[in-house]
């Protein structure tokens, strides 16, 4: 048996679909599919509605969870699983993803591998036939504060677009293109500095980073909590840095971003490691060109991109480089990590506070429903 996540549309007023304008009610496929087998349904009402009722569900009953929403959805299950007591057996239970959302990146990425469309019919066809495959999971730790994330971290300018475009929602996933544009325009710089493990043959990247007292640091803020702790943080590992100022910081756990953002082209889904992808500088014009390219993975060969594979990584982030008053967004995910002063208004909470924060990668951890091979 399957318990089933969905959300509510504010379109067209389907409860199968996150957003059903941006994604053409591909959802519907997923109605006459897979609703007739009257399986567990759960319409998540709120933020983290999702991470609430994968923490308390009762997993002997189930035999996987689907998600028919985009890449939020799925990463409160992974976060709601994995704060449990019995962690270890809850993550094992296999996840599915019905494309349904304005991203759709974890699908995509899925669907794309075996050279099919994204689409909520071969999603759900691929779930039906019980093919699954290993997920790498990432921890991002903040002080006594952990956060797990599938998809990506992005800092700098692909946060912003991500975050600060919600006020276009209504255009479906035109509004990325549309707030680009603007981004580029009035182009952003930020202060700050990247510390890494980097992946074989990826060593000669970045500087040699100093060692301090960041090790005891680390150490002394961690405390046992309930569920996973995350992997255990060796900061001797973190021999190399890059200091700003940059442009954009983009982690990624797969390759692509959304249905037209191919991220990481080299990305593995449990390779146990991070695709790294760092902007400095770049001319507005080569930008644009640059982001134009991102739909088949050109971005990644621009001499104004740092293309790398790293086991852990640590981010320092710091003010805009044109006013120290001002600083930025961390989105994990497509939700906003933590917020930085002088960004745009809120009175949302963050997890995290716009500082110092580490992340590592433990090597498929999680299960997901796959399209065979």
């Amino acid at each position: 048996m399957m318990q089933i996540f969905t959300t509510h549309c504010k379109f067209c007023n389907i409860k199968y679909s996150y957003s059903c304008v941006a994604s053409g009610c591909s959802a519907i496929l997923f109605v006459s599919l897979i609703l007739p087998f009257n399986l567990p349904l759960s319409e998540t009402k709120y933020r983290l509605h999702a991470k609430e009722v994968a923490h308390s569900l009762d997993i002997m009953g189930y035999d996987g969870v689907l998600c028919v929403s985009g890449d939020g959805i799925l990463v409160e299950v992974v976060n709601g699983l994995l704060e449990r007591e019995d962690w270890s057996s809850a993550i094992k239970m296999p996840l599915g993803v019905i494309p349904a959302g304005t991203s759709n990146g974890m699908a995509k990425s899925l669907l794309d591998f075996v050279g099919e469309s994204c689409t909520a019919f071969n999603a759900t066809l691929a779930i039906i036939r019980g093919h699954k495959r290993s997920l790498d999971v990432a921890t991002v730790l903040q002080g006594q504060k952990k956060y797990f994330s599938v998809l990506m971290l992005a800092w700098g300018l692909i946060a912003d677009i991500d975050i600060e475009s919600e006020k276009y929602r209504w255009m479906g996933s035109a509004r990325m293109d549309f707030y680009a544009i603007q981004r580029i325009f009035c182009l952003r710089k930020y202060h700050g500095c990247i510390k890494f493990v980097a992946a074989p043959g990826f060593e000669n990247f970045g500087e040699p980073n100093e060692l301090g007292g960041e090790i005891d640091e680390l150490n002394s803020n961690w405390v046992m909590q309930d569920g996973y702790c995350g992997p255990t943080f060796d900061m001797k590992g973190f021999n190399r840095k890059i200091e700003g100022p940059f442009v954009s910081i983009w982690l990624h756990n797969v390759p692509w971003g959304g249905e037209d953002v191919l991220a990481a082209p080299d990305a593995k889904f449990s390779d146990g490691y991070l695709d790294l992808i760092v902007m400095k500088d770049c001319p507005k014009i080569s930008l644009a060109t640059l982001m134009g390219e991102m739909n088949k993975g050109g971005h990644v060969r621009s001499p104004h991109v740092l293309y790398l594979k790293v086991k852990a990584f640590a981010l320092e982030p710091g003010p805009r480089a044109d006013d120290p008053n001002k600083e930025g967004i961390i989105d994990v995910d497509g939700e906003v990590l933590a917020r930085g002063k002088g960004t745009y208004k809120c009175d949302q909470k963050t997890l995290m506070t716009y500082d110092k924060l580490h992340i590592k990668v433990d090597q498929g951890l999680a299960t997901v429903f796959s399209p065979i091979n």
